[in-house]
């Protein structure tokens, strides 16, 4: 009886063997034992929605001469240190410029050549200038052109590359903005040169500022003070007796108009300023101090270098006497 038992207890031992063989051999290679399958990769966690939950600190600013509208944010958990009329809508310049560079960061490569036409290289306003006619130029020396001098003509020549057109290119930004939630935004140009029709507020440029740094491409350019690029530079010669410009090898310098920056302000990191009559002078600042992010949104301010300053030494002094988060 009990050699029956034994066989018996075999038999199933070799029958669950020959099972476990075949799920090793169906998972590849002839193993000789069950491979489990690898679990997926965690996807990264988005960030805080912004705004959610209460600052451990509220930050009291008065000024002589306030801004129309700003707020100072806490970039890594988004929540609103200081605010003042944050949802306003109002004509914000150049600080469109931001979403320009998140719709183009996120449908392109810096590999890229763009064709720089030439309703691009008649934008008015600002503009990188000395853009080649009839030549391709580098994706990256655009995005840093639209970031940091804030050229017009960097702008509309990358909307074009990336959508066909500006009004599709447009499309794409105002749909970007109704994913983000942003409440009070319409975009109407990619430079923001005209103010009608281009409309944000503080608040959704809190949204925006924290996109930019996301987007490591991104933060890399709007962390630049000046950066300079192999380009054809227009030179005036005489051809047959008579000038004419002609285009040699040479190098193309771009500089940051952000105060931040200029300045050297501490721990500074982005991102974008923007001027028109309706807009006033505008800033979206950012800055790191150890552990501590912060960024500040200035719009129609009579100083906004002076008064961001002001802001974020407020706010960074004010977490670490909370001990929100030591600096390092």
């Amino acid at each position: 009886m009990s050699l029956r038992l034994t066989l018996a207890v075999l038999a199933l031992l070799i029958a669950g063997g020959a099972v476990a063989l075949r799920v090793g051999e169906g998972g590849g290679g002839g193993s000789h034992a069950a491979v489990p399958a690898a679990a997926p990769k965690p996807r990264p966690l988005p960030p805080p929605p912004y705004g959610a939950g209460a600052a451990p600190v509220r930050v009291s600013m008065r000024f002589k001469h306030p801004p129309r509208s700003g707020e100072l944010f806490d970039l890594r958990t988004g929540r609103v240190l200081w605010s003042r009329l944050p949802t306003r809508g109002q004509p914000v310049a150049s600080l469109a410029k931001m979403m320009t560079a998140i719709v183009v960061a996120d449908r392109s490569r810096d590999s890229e050549l763009v064709y720089v036409s030439r309703r691009a290289r008649a934008e008015p306003g600002s503009a990188v200038g000395l853009l080649p006619p009839h030549r391709r130029v580098s994706l990256r020396l655009l995005l840093y052109g639209l970031l940091l001098p804030s050229g017009n003509d960097a702008a509309v020549a990358l909307a074009e590359h990336v959508a066909g057109s500006v009004p599709r290119f447009v499309a794409l930004m105002n749909a970007e903005g109704r994913r983000l939630g942003l409440r009070c935004s319409h975009f109407s140009s990619p430079d923001g040169y005209q103010d009608a029709g281009n409309r944000s507020c503080a608040r959704d440029l809190a949204v925006l500022a924290r996109e930019v740094l996301r987007r490591p491409r991104l933060a890399r350019i709007v962390r630049t003070r000046y950066i300079s690029f192999p380009s054809l530079l227009p030179h005036i010669a005489k051809v047959h007796g008579h000038k004419k410009t002609v285009w040699k090898p040479g190098r193309l310098y771009l500089a940051s108009h952000n105060p931040l920056l200029l300045d050297r302000y501490p721990g500074a990191t982005g991102i974008k300023t923007g001027f028109t009559d309706g807009a006033g002078r505008c800033l979206v600042g950012t800055a790191r101090r150890g552990r501590l992010e912060l960024g500040v949104v200035l719009l129609h301010s009579p100083d906004p270098g002076g008064q961001a300053v002001r802001i974020l030494n407020r706010g960074f002094a004010a977490l670490r006497r909370a001990g929100a988060a030591p600096a390092r």
